[in-house]
């Protein structure tokens, strides 16, 4: 197992060691032990989530405030999608910028998305079973969308908008402000 580091600190790729054979192929997804030494720091995920959703549909962008903020630790298990995290920590260097990264049932990858960040993705091939860890329990007093296409982020989805299928709700996030404190680098940990 290794980690690839992204634009974004603290956002980072896992890609598993794949050991192939004429039978298939065999790789540990997930090791406490393993991915804390990797991250340098613990983490404790205490629920998994599942979505299952057909090609051209685009979720997000989602995220849940302190006191109930969530890290997540993101795979496919069938199909691919386009995975991405979008820095919502007022103050950082990266505030209001993004991460995109392929993850699919071929290439194995997981991608670690830390508290601070609005999290969305678009299924690119297939129908996409998407995989999640959370380090804090959902609690919808505390979730909020951010929309998905909004001009100040520019996020290239990899689909044709006029084709996207996207939620009432996420086609109802609020747009992202450049000046709103939801997380700040400075004062609050997040990494």
């Amino acid at each position: 197992m290794k980690l690839i580091p992204t634009d974004i600190k603290d956002v980072v790729i896992i890609e598993p060691d794949v050991f192939s054979d004429t039978r298939g192929y065999f790789f540990e997804s997930f090791s406490q032990r393993r991915f804390e030494a990797l991250l340098g720091r613990s983490i404790d995920f205490v629920q998994n989530n599942e979505s299952r959703s057909k090609e051209g549909v685009i979720r997000g962008l989602h995220y849940q405030r302190a006191p109930h903020a969530q890290s997540k630790l993101v795979r496919v298990t069938q199909g691919a999608v386009l995975d991405v995290a979008v820095d919502i920590r007022l103050s950082s260097p990266t505030y209001g910028k993004y991460v995109a990264v392929e993850l699919s049932d071929d290439n194995h990858r997981q991608l670690f998305i830390p508290r601070g960040f609005a999290h969305g993705f678009a299924v690119l091939r297939g129908d996409a079973v998407v995989q999640y860890k959370c380090d804090d329990y959902y609690a919808p007093d505390c979730e909020g969308t951010i929309l998905w296409n909004d001009p100040l982020l520019a996020i290239d989805w990899q689909i044709e908008p006029t084709k996207a299928v996207v939620s009432q709700r996420d086609n109802e996030g609020k747009r992202f402000d450049p000046s709103e404190k939801i997380f700040d680098y400075n004062t609050d940990y997040y990494a």
